[in-house]
């Protein structure tokens, strides 16, 4: 999550939480709005209407849903990220290469968020979108990032309210994970061993340039295919060398 706000505005809270429930209900009348937030359908009303004249929700029979004014918003601002832009081509070739899911993911407010995935011939398919944020401590992506994040930054994260649990495999004890930190950092590379879901493995590695972490790339796949050497070398191997290359070019873009 990001700082609390010393001076919140209630007005733009109530919007957000207008927002992120139409993101819940996809579709949703005002009255139902007005139920779940617990204020007043005049209230509701409002924040909608102003919200569809600025294009960000649209009406239909249903209610309202969020409008796609947000994938302009939320596309622009990828577009800017080096670490998209020099990463999108590696994503594409390594998930070609090894036939399975390939993530790359950045991290904001203390969480990871998927930027981009592709997938190779035999990859899973699971449903994880662009944009989509999960908890640090229960990805490979996430892990990867914090093994070599500065001390400071890694301790506000952890710190900041107990450490949720995806499933029982989940290091949801801070020290447990401190533990699988300096780990990875032994490694160079990170695993999620069903951390965030049951059946799937995942490896990752962090990108990074100048001592700062831009970011990380991962491959996902079921446990039945990612063990065994191609756990412990073949595949952390071409997700090492993927993050190196998307280093080297974001230098020079």
């Amino acid at each position: 999550m990001g700082d609390e706000a010393k001076h919140p505005v209630k007005a733009t809270a109530r919007t957000l939480e207008i927002i992120a429930a139409l993101k819940q209900l996809n579709w949703a009348g005002v009255t139902e709005l007005a139920e779940r937030l617990d204020t007043s359908k005049s209230v509701v009303h409002n924040h909608l209407s102003t919200l569809e004249e600025h294009d960000y929700v649209v009406k239909g029979e249903e209610g309202y849903s969020i409008g796609l004014r947000f994938l302009e918003m939320g596309g622009y601002r990828r577009n800017k990220m080096t670490l998209y832009r020099m990463g999108k081509p590696e994503v594409d070739a390594l998930a070609e290469e090894t036939g399975e899911l390939v993530n790359i993911a950045a991290e904001e407010h203390g969480q990871c968020v998927y930027l981009y995935r592709s997938r190779g011939a035999q990859s899973v398919h699971l449903d994880i979108h662009a944009g989509e944020r999960a908890a640090m401590n229960t990805t490979a992506l996430g892990k990867s990032m914090l093994a070599y994040m500065h001390d400071d930054r890694v301790n506000r994260i952890i710190e900041d309210g107990p450490l949720p649990a995806a499933t029982e495999h989940s290091y949801a004890d801070s020290e447990a994970l401190r533990e699988e930190l300096a780990a990875t950092r032994e490694r160079g590379y990170a695993i999620d061993d069903e951390e965030r879901l049951e059946g799937l493995r995942c490896v990752s590695a962090p990108i990074r340039q100048d001592g700062e972490v831009l970011g990380a790339i991962s491959v996902s796949a079921p446990t039945n295919r990612l063990k065994g050497d191609r756990l412990e070398q073949t595949v952390p191997d071409k997700v090492v060398s993927a993050a190196n290359v998307i280093e080297l070019n974001s230098v020079h873009s």
